[in-house]
């Protein structure tokens, strides 16, 4: 695990002491998942570790990886110190203390099991927040899932970032056997056949159908789905496209990067402006020479020999919306790799069916890590409620 994820034992003293100890506590106020950094960081700055790391995991079930992938507009954004200097970096603060102080497993309640079972399909950071809540409560919990690991859309997270351990070891710390059965190369097609063996089932299947492009030759580029989950059956030391200007575009292209293409181009439809990625990204983009095309979109792929021809096009802001400009289309005939990464869709959900309930990206679209926790804590509670009435 590289040094560079957490913060050196003097960059941690440093950062604490920055706290304001605000009593508005607006850093928490901002965390959909409710973590106090106020509070655990007030417990690090005197020496109560083991009470530090029990604060964060209070309310955030994935702590560690949370804190190492978090996007900079939740609790940083709200930093009071953002109106003085710069913002703690509160996420890698929480990451820091769970990573060096956190040696043994959450302990586990006295709960009796209370008969009823609940089947979580997809082992996500949805999935498992969900599952988390209920064997607090005693309920017995399936997962399923459809790849041979946990984590779901994590794994997509170059492992620079994100090494898969840290998602194990929150897993670890968070499952209770008692309670919790894990089933991995489990593919459920439709919830509706798990009703008659479990008394309810949440779905956290997360998005994991690829957007199209909808232009000509779209056959000849990859989706980032399967660039991601297997970025070194794809290694070319020649030029990459990618076209998407989002979080996982720009994962796609710093591993093109690493993985030594000689140039790598994102093709972004709206400004540079709009990318829909964290300072700290767009800075590493910047410093990785990946040339960011704005208000740019792709018309047509095709083969020509050895390589792909990319045809872009400009686009304007006509007042309402993004538009194409008149007699801009170029053509870019130099492409070893073009992958698309403009986003994904669920499957259809079933609305049908009390004893089915949705949480994460599949039920509200892409969100970030601390967003999904919340659906899949808040999708638990609600399920708990149902069936505590039935």
């Amino acid at each position: 695990m590289g040094k560079s994820l957490y913060l050196s034992k003097i960059q941690l003293r440093e950062e604490l002491k920055r706290c304001l100890n605000c009593r508005a506590q607006p850093c928490m106020n901002a965390c959909p998942v409710n973590c106090n950094p106020r509070e655990f960081i007030r417990c690090a700055l005197q020496d109560e570790w083991d009470e530090a790391v029990s604060v964060i995991t209070r309310t955030n079930p994935m702590g560690q990886t949370c804190g190492l992938i978090c996007p900079d507009k939740f609790c940083m954004k709200a930093c009071t110190r953002n109106n003085i200097d710069f913002p703690i970096n509160i996420p890698r603060v929480q990451a820091t203390i769970l990573n060096s102080c956190r040696t043994e497993r959450e302990a586990l309640l006295e709960v009796e099991p209370n008969g009823k079972r609940v089947a979580v399909i997809g082992a996500g950071p949805a999935g498992l927040a969900a599952m988390a809540c209920l064997a607090k409560r005693g309920y017995g919990v399936t997962i399923l899932e459809a790849r041979g690991e946990i984590g779901g859309a994590l794994n997509m997270i170059p492992r620079e970032r994100l090494p898969h351990e840290v998602i194990e070891r929150d897993f670890g710390f968070i499952r209770d056997e008692r309670f919790v059965e894990l089933n991995l190369n489990m593919r459920i097609e439709d919830p509706r056949e798990l009703c008659e063996r479990f008394d309810a089932v949440i779905v956290a299947t997360g998005e994991p159908n690829c957007m199209s492009l909808q232009i000509p030759g779209e056959a000849l580029s990859i989706s980032y789905m399967d660039y991601l989950y297997n970025p070194e059956k794809y290694i070319t030391q020649g030029h990459v496209a990618v076209i998407g200007g989002g979080n996982v575009a720009a994962d796609c292209a710093l591993t093109a990067v690493r993985q030594g293409a000689v140039s790598v181009e994102m093709f972004i439809r709206r400004r540079i402006a709009d990318m829909r990625v964290s300072k700290q990204e767009y800075m590493e983009l910047i410093a990785q020479q990946v040339n960011l095309n704005g208000m740019t979109s792709p018309e047509k792929l095709e083969r020509r020999n050895d390589k792909i021809c990319l045809s872009v096009r400009k686009n304007y802001y006509d007042g309402t919306g993004w538009a194409p400009l008149p007699n801009s289309t170029i053509e870019l005939p130099y492409f070893d790799l073009v992958i698309r990464a403009i986003g994904s869709r669920a499957d259809t959900k079933l609305d049908d069916n009390d004893k089915i309930i949705y949480a994460g990206d599949c039920k509200t679209g892409g969100s970030t890590i601390v967003e999904a926790l919340s659906s899949g804590k808040s999708a638990a509670e609600a399920m708990m409620e149902f069936l505590d009435r039935s």
